[in-house]
């Protein structure tokens, strides 16, 4: 399941290995170490020292979007029959009942395929064809409904500071004020439909993938954003890494099979450059920065998962999905990585004593 890099330094050693019955949708790990993942067969799995827990079981409609709140209290799942279900995560081990009620949202027939947490509140807010609706998990109330009018929801995205809630669609994305729903949401123009959309750490930039294979990166509220083109598709994956001294973060795009690391120059005026990343031999389907290095994760259907050293060389390649992963995720403290495939697996990494101080 995993391999070494070409110094012989092992970054990352098998820790777990199970099944889900289809193709693993998402995996998304808790601030206090549970793992959850979801299926194409209806699926919701935690993960917790070994042990597999089923919150839902196969034979329902696909699960397209997981995820925890940030202070790991509820876990949120929504997928194709229009359910938003949300769990109570009870501070106690799972062997002992560590799972209070679940709050169901019906929202049939809409196909619930974003949602994301509030950074600093449980606020979570997630798509609804035209529209995002925002529900607090503390009152267990719906709090307020943004349109977007004129296009579907694409993408959505909490400002990391929490002031901010971005969402893409079609010729914009809309940034609405996190305080006041109410205010009219400020917009970063965009050349076709914005397809996803990711905010610096930092919560100075956020970047745009459109339909139209350009990626635009604004400097919040500064109204004309750099213009990067010539990708060979559509942008299927953005992420930003961890700030870095006296300058912008590194940003990782991936479109179809190829890697781009975007760094931007000193002066504004210069722009940003790209090294481009090449190992990969089918589409890429995750990627994304170690959560305090400039270590890159990258997955795809080639069945191969890299490891990318300070964004550049491969480090290690790690295996296991025979017929391609689907998706990736770090835990928070970068010692453990999580990834499902397309035919069920769910495999996890731990940190290796001899992979330490990868950059």
């Amino acid at each position: 399941m995993s391999g070494v890099g070409a110094k012989g330094k092992v970054l990352f050693k098998p820790q777990w290995r199970g099944n889900l019955a289809e193709y693993v949708t998402q995996v998304a790990w808790s601030p206090d170490g549970l793992l959850a993942a979801s299926s194409a067969a209806g699926e919701v799995v935690l993960w917790q020292n070994g042990s597999l827990v089923f919150l839902l079981p196969a034979g329902l409609a696909s699960i397209d979007c997981l995820a925890f709140s940030a202070d790991g209290k509820f876990l949120a799942a929504g997928g194709q029959d229009g359910k938003v279900r949300v769990w109570s995560i009870l501070n106690s081990p799972l062997s002992q009942g560590g799972l209070g009620g679940i709050y169901t949202l019906d929202n049939a027939p809409q196909w619930v395929d974003k949602l994301s947490w509030s950074p600093t509140c449980n606020q979570l807010a997630f798509s609804l064809g035209r529209y995002v609706q925002i529900w607090d998990a503390d009152t267990q109330t719906v709090i307020t409904t943004l349109p977007f009018t004129n296009s579907s929801i694409l993408d959505l995205a909490w400002r990391p500071n929490g002031e901010n809630l971005a969402i893409a669609g079609k010729g914009a994305v809309k940034v609405w004020n996190a305080h006041n729903w109410s205010d009219d949401p400020y917009l970063i123009d965009t050349p076709s439909a914005s397809l996803v959309i990711a905010w610096s750490s930092d919560s100075k930039y956020i970047a745009s993938g459109s339909l139209e294979n350009i990626i635009t990166v604004s400097k919040y509220g500064v109204p004309t954003p750099w213009v990067m083109r010539g990708f060979p598709g559509k942008i299927s994956h953005l992420t930003w890494s961890q700030p870095l001294p006296n300058n912008a973060p590194l940003l990782a795009v991936s479109s179809r099979s190829g890697i781009a690391v975007w760094k931007k120059e000193a002066q504004d005026r210069d722009g940003w450059n790209a090294r481009v990343l090449n190992l990969h031999d089918s589409k890429v389907r995750a990627l994304a920065f170690h959560p305090h290095s400039l270590l890159l994760a990258s997955a795809a259907d080639d069945g191969c998962l890299c490891l990318w050293l300070k964004a550049k060389q491969v480090g290690q390649i790690l295996k296991g999905a025979r017929d391609g992963f689907s998706c990736l995720t770090w835990d928070r403290e970068g010692k453990h990585l999580a990834a499902g495939g397309h035919n069920g697996e769910l495999i996890i990494w731990s940190e290796s004593m001899r992979g330490q101080g990868f950059g």
